[in-house]
């Protein structure tokens, strides 16, 4: 029998179930940044629709949010740019004209930690976005973020 054949009629062991770990984590990889990509592109293209202060102030915030909590993943929520941690969004913002309002909304969800006491504000009201009110959302980013 030559070497050739002999190798060729031995089983393979296959992956060791350390590679096979690795492989999966590098598939969750993969798909986490397709995900991040993909929603990032999806929320530009809803504040590209978006108009005047309303679109200046989308902008901003996800500038905000990039910078301050790169963790959070963009993607847009019932047609608003949001951002998710652990696959549940964190916060949001909602234009003035989504709804036809006098003010457009930068809100958080339960699962941002926001907590203070038993009454706090989860959604904060927007007609323009000036230095202190944007130090204020990278704070309150931040500790939503915990």
């Amino acid at each position: 029998m030559s070497a050739k054949k002999s190798t060729a009629t031995k089983k393979s062991a296959g992956f060791s179930a350390e590679e096979k770990a690795a492989m999966k984590e590098r598939a969750r990889e993969l798909k986490a940044e397709a995900q991040k990509a993909d929603g990032e592109a999806a929320l530009l293209a809803k504040v590209a629709e978006m108009k005047g202060s309303d679109r200046a102030m989308a902008e901003t915030l996800h500038a905000i949010v990039k910078k301050n909590a790169p963790g959070l993943v963009p993607k847009t929520w019932y047609g608003m740019p949001a951002y998710a941690k652990d696959g549940k969004v964190l916060c949001f913002f909602q234009s003035a004209d989504k709804f036809k309002a006098r003010y457009a909304t930068f809100g958080f969800n339960d699962s941002a930690k926001l907590d203070d006491g038993a009454m706090w504000p989860t959604a904060f009201a927007l007609k323009a976005l000036g230095a202190a009110e944007e130090a204020r959302i990278v704070a309150l980013v931040k500790k939503a973020v915990g």
